[in-house]
């Protein structure tokens, strides 16, 4: 199946969903199983939409380049362009990847300073404050369960449970 075929069938199926959660008709389990398909396809149907979008754009500034007024300005947007696609390109593909069945699940994070002393401690306080703030910039739900410092701001363990979504997948 070529990836055009499976990217039209992904974007038709969206808006299948979307009509179908529209109508209203359907019962609470399926409509609840719709919502979340049409949750998880939607980032990627985005992201195909950029794509095509960016490509129709191209094709627009190259025909303008024939115009020897537009020229200078349509040859510059399509070279951003055409450094734009292979991105575009690459996150698409990237968002067909099978995903892991864990992938949705919350996580706990658990940091111990090892041998090293103080500076062992220090190092993991630091560790467990950018965790801290990486999941406070994802919008993810941090608590802490756990905390042992050693009085100077470091911590022998420290633990705390990740919610949100994609978790698992990103930590």
């Amino acid at each position: 199946m070529s990836l055009l075929l499976k990217l039209n069938q992904i974007v038709t199926r969206h808006a299948e969903l979307q009509a179908a959660l529209s109508a209203g008709t359907l019962d609470s389990q399926k409509f609840v199983a719709a919502s979340k398909e049409y949750a998880d396809l939607g980032p990627l149907v985005e992201a195909v939409n950029e794509w095509h979008k960016a490509e129709r754009e191209l094709k627009d500034a190259e025909a303008m380049a024939t115009d020897p007024d537009m020229k200078a300005m349509a040859e510059e947007e399509a070279e951003e362009l055409r450094k734009r696609l292979p991105e575009l390109e690459r996150t698409v593909k990237r968002m067909l990847l099978p995903k892991d069945a864990a992938d949705e699940k919350n996580a706990i994070l658990e940091i111990r300073a090892g041998t090293g002393g103080d500076e062992a401690a220090l190092f993991a306080a630091d560790l467990f404050r950018m965790y801290q703030r990486y999941a406070a910039e994802k919008g993810w739900k941090f608590e802490v369960m756990e905390l042992s410092d050693t009085g100077i701001g470091g911590y022998r363990e420290a633990i705390a449970t990740v919610t949100g979504r994609n978790v698992f997948a990103r930590l």
